[in-house]
């Protein structure tokens, strides 16, 4: 299973924003630098809210799938 979301450890200045928009609490700041914890729970809160991908401003959070809408 794939880690969500992804972190590029070389992108992360430590601005903590992430950090302040998870709404399963599996983001921390360790030696600066974001960290998934307890990544199982993110991926069980069914919700993959990408705030902190959308939140991130030097781009080191990610997430391994696209949103796509669609209109009916």
């Amino acid at each position: 299973m794939v880690d969500m979301p992804l972190v590029d450890r070389d992108k992360c200045d430590g601005c903590g924003l992430c950090v302040s928009v998870c709404k399963c609490s599996v983001l921390v700041l360790v030696d600066n630098i974001v960290t998934v914890v307890r990544k199982a729970e993110c991926i069980s809160c069914k919700r993959w809210c990408t705030l902190c991908e959308s939140v991130c401003p030097t781009g080191a959070m990610s997430y391994p799938f696209e949103i796509i809408v669609e209109e009916r």
